[in-house]
């Protein structure tokens, strides 16, 4: 079972991202109907931690806006908050989530902009990140672990 910080936060990462939460209210109602109850404080600090702002048609991923220093920050603590587990396998780091968690982890690593990942692909709990070759797969992954 995915521990509570980690499925909370997930779960206001994918309703930030359905585009239909316009307030602070709206996204807390949204979280009780997932059986996710949480007091203001709590969901303030954890929109604040994931890089989230709310602009005048509703919240948005501040680090989509602005990669860069932002975007680091914000891939460290999803880093921290959801991969348990990271591999190379030759060009590709393979980094393990909880059941759902892969998507969060993924938006906030190409919103960091690092130059030597190609791309990526996120399923439901595991993400492949390709590089160009077998040594910057090794780089990027002793990177993510640095987080």
């Amino acid at each position: 079972m995915m521990r509570p910080k980690p499925r909370r936060r997930n779960a206001i990462l994918r309703l930030i991202a359905s585009g239909s939460i316009r307030t602070h209210e709206e996204l807390s109602a949204a979280l009780d109907a997932e059986g996710i109850h949480v007091s203001q404080t709590t969901l303030s600090r954890d929109l604040r931690d994931l890089g989230i702002v709310k602009a005048a048609e509703g919240y948005h991923v501040l680090d989509r806006a602005a990669p860069g220093v932002l975007g680091e920050r914000a891939l460290a603590r999803v880093v921290a908050d959801f991969v348990l587990e990271s591999r190379t396998a030759q060009n590709l780091v393979v980094l393990r989530t909880p059941p759902g968690g892969a998507n969060a982890v993924a938006q906030c690593l190409d919103d960091a902009g690092w130059s030597d990942i190609v791309g990526t692909i996120a399923g439901d709990d595991t993400i492949f990140v390709a590089t160009p070759d077998p040594p910057t797969a090794r780089q990027v992954r002793e990177r993510l672990e640095r987080l």
